[in-house]
């Protein structure tokens, strides 16, 4: 890149091929120097700016290599045989503002220079913008500006030196080689690399390459860095100047962006030595920055022809290099600027020379000469411009060809730094599409990494043994489920059945069969089953859970309900206990539970159906050391407003439930006949209660971990079925097996008396018979009190009539005094004596 100091071509010779390039080089100094007389020729004058100075100071090799093949081409008597070209040159110091003040001198001033040849990218955008004003033909050799190719702003610029773009077409075939289709870039903010970048950018574009991170910095580039290593930048393009460069890799030391999982993409007109030179500016030590750009490969153009070749100037790319090295006195190609864009001066003057031999013809014919040209003369341009427009031949630095644009077309060399040093492992023609490759690449990992973290998807799927051991579970619970429904539809007629309302009873059996055959469908993901059938599956989860729900607790539910209804208010205790339940009542309470749930369930399937939803989790690291991440993935049934639905459903079975409990201890002391198992479902509610009432948010925060949501949802259903199924049905089974208790209602009553002694209904029954004896027995004695009260009435009134005298009736008044006593007394005695003949 002109502008920075560069490093000399890597050629390697034997000591004889050097001896024999330096004698022919030489001669050809010899040739070149022997005054060669020119009478008759005229002078056409070109005007050059070659930087001796400043930030490229490409003229020092630049000026010597286009002064000798400006000596060649006068000593050609097939070019230009009537011409002998001359170099008026001065020094621009790379500087656009001393190149103005140079350029107005070499327009004002005689002679009239019919060509200019400029260097570096700021002046050679001066001239070439001023140039057309003066229909003025520039030619660079030391320019690689992407903006210096827009042909609307230089309408007659060329140059020998290819644009720095001409780097993206080689990247992107690498990209392509090595399967590469995200890329990041980082460069410095000057007009060269933006547009640079701006043009791979399209081209990336255009191959289906992405550039997920683009960063940029002035000075500093530590932020840049930083954050290409937040955002797992692997394949990164890097676009700065040398020195730059030093700072970014220091950066990138710090930061550990390198190794086998990165590769660098750097500018290859750099010193071979870059990264080893003491820069003040930076913090890291050689051995640190050796560290940082291993591996890292760059794009050249190929400034000098690898092959030996004899091109138009009938001289070798490698004679080039001794006869240079032999102008500049032995002096060392390192401190000299512009040693490896020497081969590009070289071939424009070359350039010019053609393209002005090409239009003696044309000019001749139209009654024109060269040397009639003057800036107002746009016809002489016109053919020069032509003339170059289709120039091509073998030059020192290759086949010389200009694009549309005017830009140079060239070969790309591509290097890899390996241990230390670099090593060509490949050219690509971007004309000819051609990458001749080298296989000599080398990685640091197995092969070129990957670009980017590969991210591999892992479905998370619920533990099969945990799946397998609960479906046992729900499985048995389903077939006790089938024998206690067998048992109490068999054993219907049996009174102690019947009275425990047996048809509520088989629908708690069905509902808890139910809620187990969920168990299935819970356990059921994408293990089992595809992905576009797991909806169904969601359906089978939501409808068994919900139904069956609705028949077990709801037909409980009723019992507790019919009981604190008609068992549990004082004042009319004994009016409702002469009540008949009507068995309707029992199953509308049941049904209207069910069609709640079972509407609910409709509404939210048609309104917001249950679908797949994938959770994305942290990515994982995997144990090996591996170039990867563990995407771990989690299907869930859900919905849009899955959280509102729940809380609708949650609230309402929530209450449910908070009222079954509260019913269940209110009718504790109740008995009753009608419903004679009350106690048992108050027991089942509880149970039921309590997990429903835990499991439930507990399941919603595990959610995301699906052993133990399916562990803490599946158990709180086999718990809660078998719990209720056990209560309900396995008393009665004793009951009836122990007792023998299989006949009809009229066998059973005969076949109670002293068995049932120890039931409680049989109990309260025999009780209210002896209670009713005790009542006639009472009413009997109280009957005989009163008729002895009678016959002692009558005969103290007796008594009285017949007392002859008054002392004698005072004797006879002393005993009634204490006779009346004697009833009550008597009836006292009667009252006592009633305390043994109530158990007579």
């Amino acid at each position: 890149m002109p502008g920075m100091w560069r490093s000399p071509p890597r050629v390697t010779r034997t000591a004889r091929g050097q001896a024999v390039f330096l004698l022919r080089a030489s001669l050809i100094v010899l040739l070149l120097l022997w005054p060669r007389p020119s009478a008759g020729k005229k002078k056409l004058y070109i005007g050059a700016l070659f930087p001796m100075s400043g930030g490229w100071p490409g003229g020092q090799a630049c000026m010597p290599s286009a002064q000798m093949a400006l000596d060649l081409v006068n000593n050609r008597s097939d070019i230009l045989p009537d011409y002998e070209l001359e170099l008026i040159h001065y020094d621009s110091m790379c500087d656009p503002g001393e190149a103005t003040k140079l350029l107005y001198d070499l327009l004002y001033t005689e002679p009239i220079k019919i060509v200019l040849m400029p260097g570096c990218s700021g002046v050679s955008t001066l001239v070439a913008e001023a140039a057309r004003m003066w229909n003025l033909i520039v030619l660079s050799y030391g320019s690689s500006s992407p903006a210096l190719s827009n042909r609307q702003r230089f309408p007659t610029f060329f140059r020998t030196h290819p644009s720095a773009t001409l780097h993206n077409p080689t990247r992107v075939r690498l990209f392509q080689k090595w399967k590469w289709t995200r890329i990041a870039t980082i460069q410095q903010t000057t007009e060269v690399f933006t547009s640079t970048l701006d043009d791979l950018e399209q081209r990336t574009k255009e191959a289906g390459i992405e550039i997920s991170v683009r960063q940029s910095f002035l000075t500093d580039p530590a932020v840049a860095v930083k954050n290409l290593k937040r955002q797992d930048a692997r394949i990164i393009v890097g676009l700065f100047y040398e020195t730059e460069a030093r700072k970014v890799f220091c950066e990138v030391f710090k930061e550990k962006l390198y190794g086998k999982k990165v590769v660098w993409f750097l500018i290859g007109w750099y010193a071979d030595n870059w990264f080893k030179i003491k820069d003040p500016a930076i913090d890291c030590t050689v051995e640190n920055m050796t560290e940082a750009v291993e591996g890292h490969v760059t794009t050249e153009i190929v400034m000098l022809n690898p092959e030996t070749v004899r091109g138009v100037s009938n001289m070798t790319s490698q004679e080039f290099i001794a006869a240079l090295m032999s102008r500049l006195g032995g002096k060392n190609p390192e401190d000299t600027g512009g040693f490896q864009e020497a081969p590009l001066a070289y071939d424009a003057v070359w350039a010019l020379a053609l393209a002005l031999n090409k239009t003696v013809a044309p000019l001749k014919a139209k009654g024109r000469r060269l040397e009639d040209f003057n800036y107002n003369n746009h016809d002489i341009t016109s053919e020069i411009y032509r003339a170059l427009n289709t120039s091509s031949f073998e030059g020192v630095s290759g086949q010389v060809v200009f694009d549309a644009q005017g830009s140079r077309m060239a070969m790309t060399l591509i290097e890899q730094l390996q241990g230390g040093s670099y090593k060509k492992i490949s050219y690509y023609d971007s004309s000819q599409k051609n990458l001749s490759w080298f296989g000599n690449d080398v990685w640091i990992g197995a092969g070129p990494p990957a670009d980017r973290t590969v991210v591999i998807e892992e479905y998370r799927y619920l533990s099969q043994k945990l799946f397998a051991a609960l479906s046992v579970f729900a499985g048995l619970g389903i077939l006790f489920g089938i024998v206690c429904l067998t048992f109490n539809i068999y054993n219907g007629n049996v009174r102690y059945i019947q009275n425990s309302q047996p048809y509520l009873n088989n629908m708690t059996a069905v509902g808890c069969m139910m809620a187990l055959a969920a168990v299935f469908p819970l356990g059921i993901d994408g293990h089992h089953v595809h992905r576009s059938q797991f909806p169904v599956v969601c359906q089978f989860r939501l409808w068994l859970l919900g139904l069956g729900f609705s028949l077990a607790y709801g037909s409980m539910f009723t019992k507790i309900w019919w009981v604190h209804t008609l068992f549990t208010k004082k004042d009319e205790k004994k009016e409702k206990k002469k009540q008949h339940l009507e068995p309707w009542k029992l199953y509308a309470t049941v049904g209207v539970l069910l069609a709640i749930d079972f509407l609910s369930l409709v509404i939210w399937q048609i309104v917001d159906p249950l679908h797949i939803t994938v959770e994305k989790f942290t990515r994982e690291a995997p144990k090996e050391d591996l170039d990867v991440l563990i995407q771990p993935l989690l299907e869930h049934c859900s919905s849009e407003k899955m959280n509102t639905w729940l809380g609708v459903v949650y609230g309402y079975k929530g209450l449910l439930l908070l009222l079954g409990i509260f019913l269940a201890y209110e009718t504790k002391s109740v008995s009753t006949e009608k419903i004679n198992d009350h106690r048992a479902v108050g027991m089942a509610i509880y149970n039921v209660a309590v997990l429903c009432l835990i499991t439930a948010p507990v399941t919603m925060i595990l959610t995301s971990q699906q052993d133990a949501s399916f562990a803490f949802a599946a158990l709180a259903v086999v718990f809660s079925a078998y719990i209720t199924l056990v209560v309900l049905f396995v008393p009665k089974m004793r009951r009836l097996i122990t007792r023998g208790e299989w006949q009809s209602e009229q066998q059973d009553t005969l076949k109670t008396g002293s068995s049932t002694n120890n039931n409680d209904e049989e109990k309260s029954r025999q009780l209210e018979r002896e209670n009713r004896e005790l009542q006639k027995i009472i009413q009997e004695k109280e009957e005989r009190v009163s008729a002895l009260r009678n016959q002692l009435a009558e005969r103290q009134a007796l008594r009285n009539r017949r007392r002859p005298s008054s002392g004698q009736n005072q004797n006879h008044n002393a005993p009634p005094a204490l006779f009346p006593a004697r009833p009550q007394m008597s009836r006292n005695h009667c009252q006592n004596s009633q305390i043994p003949l109530l158990y007579k």
